[in-house]
């Protein structure tokens, strides 16, 4: 008679065992899994019964089945595991849970089999059952990742329905009872500009990886603040974002600031926004608002932080469209001819009228600055140390900015 190998023989061996003693195992693994996992201690005992105690049988027959036959496990089998791990998907029980559970079966299979074996046959079965476990653990990841992508997806469906409901004005309640969202009874509407992370410039990083990893931080930024999703929309520079409000009237200036500087540290880039409160059915005034209070932020070169109109009245009038911001942006046309005038104007303003910083970041001589800002003055009859001639070719720069579309990034 031919001697077997102990790898011949110890998986039909292992097999026998683990089916003599499968009640007892499935008690054991399901005792300990409430023991040591309190999420599965929350399961109705309906589900806990019929769901994962069945579970628990058919991952223990599909391992024996493959010990038997010294045959992968089987298709079916693996569906199975998938199907299992959707549900607790569905259910919200963690991933780290569904996947621990899979281990500490495993760990009490190991146990039960080194009690059962001879000594130079352990090392087959903690083989065995780790190469079972391998495969196991790879099918219930993929069908649980595949559930949260389906539900992320459905969420963010319904979530972009809502929000372009909200912003066109259209079937605003419908759209919300369709998509199961309770509408709060105000928003206030932030209109982002989103400053470049200095990883977006570097050659040696890809930009747009970069820029995405800076959206997903604000957006996880604006969900913590919430304790939600919010409704927002995205691009590398710009965001609209939905945060609800329970009290349209309050003051949310302190709250809004803070929310801004919590922004800014997360992404670590400049944030500035125009802000608008307004009811869902007024969320597309308000968005309008909202960007343009931004827009004229970002061409008075105000500093990062949250604006609203509040703010900036005068410099939003200023750059309303019309006979005056014409004549305004048409004073500055006698610079067009001379390249270095405009820059050294807008530096000059921005630097509250400091020559020497504006000789020092131009790297120019101050007598450099003081020549360029007496040619301003003569060309535009305009002096920029002036008092009246200061504010006059301020509101000259951003009504040109305006005109051409041209809001000034946000500044560090």
């Amino acid at each position: 008679m031919t001697e077997h190998s102990p790898d011949e023989t110890v998986g039909p061996t292992m097999a026998e065992r683990m089916l003599a003693e499968l009640p007892r195992l499935q008690e054991e693994i399901t005792a300990r899994l409430l023991a040591e996992q309190p999420v599965y201690r929350r399961l109705p005992g309906e589900q806990l019964e019929r769901d994962v105690r069945r579970v628990t049988e058919q991952s223990l027959r599909g391992i024996a089945q493959s010990l038997r036959t010294g045959r992968p496990l089987e298709p079916e089998w693996r569906a199975f595991q998938r199907a299992s791990a959707a549900r607790r998907a569905e259910e919200g029980v963690p991933i780290e849970a569904v996947v621990d559970a899979y281990y500490l079966g495993a760990q009490v299979c190991v146990d039960f089999l080194a009690t059962q074996l001879p000594p130079e046959q352990v090392g087959f079965a903690y083989r065995a059952l780790l190469t079972g476990l391998r495969v196991t653990v790879a099918e219930v990841t993929a069908g649980y990742l595949e559930e949260r992508q389906a539900q992320v997806g459905e969420s963010g469906a319904a979530r972009h329905t809502m929000l372009a409901a909200l912003l066109t004005g259209t079937d605003i309640h419908t759209v919300a009872a369709r998509t199961g969202t309770a509408l709060p009874p105000a928003y206030l509407v932030l209109s982002l500009a989103i400053g470049a992370h200095r990883d977006e410039a570097r050659e040696d990083v890809d930009g747009e990886v970069a820029a995405r990893r800076k959206i997903r931080r604000i957006r996880a930024e604006l969900d913590r603040i919430i304790g939600a999703p919010v409704l927002a929309q995205f691009t590398a520079g710009e965001g609209l974002a939905l945060l609800p409000r329970t009290d349209p009237d309050a003051d949310h200036r302190t709250w809004l600031d803070t929310v801004l500087a919590d922004l800014g540290r997360a992404a670590n880039v400049p944030i500035t926004a125009g802000a608008a409160p307004g009811p869902p059915e007024r969320v597309a005034d308000a968005a309008r608002l909202a960007a343009e209070v931004r827009d004229t932020a970002l061409a008075f070169r105000r500093p990062p932080g949250a604006y609203r109109l509040d703010d900036l009245l005068i410099e939003h009038q200023l750059t309303r469209p019309g006979a005056a911001r014409d004549r305004l942006a048409a004073l500055l046309a006698p610079l067009a001819a001379h390249p270095d005038l405009l820059p050294t104007l807008r530096l000059y303003l921005e630097c509250g009228h400091n020559r020497r910083e504006v000789a020092a970041r131009q790297h120019i001589h101050p007598n450099t600055v003081d020549y360029r800002l007496r040619r301003i003055a003569a060309l535009t009859g305009l002096g920029p140390a002036d008092h009246h001639g200061g504010i006059t070719l301020t509101a000259a720069l951003a009504a040109l900015d305006a005109a051409a579309g041209r809001p000034g990034p946000p500044t560090a």
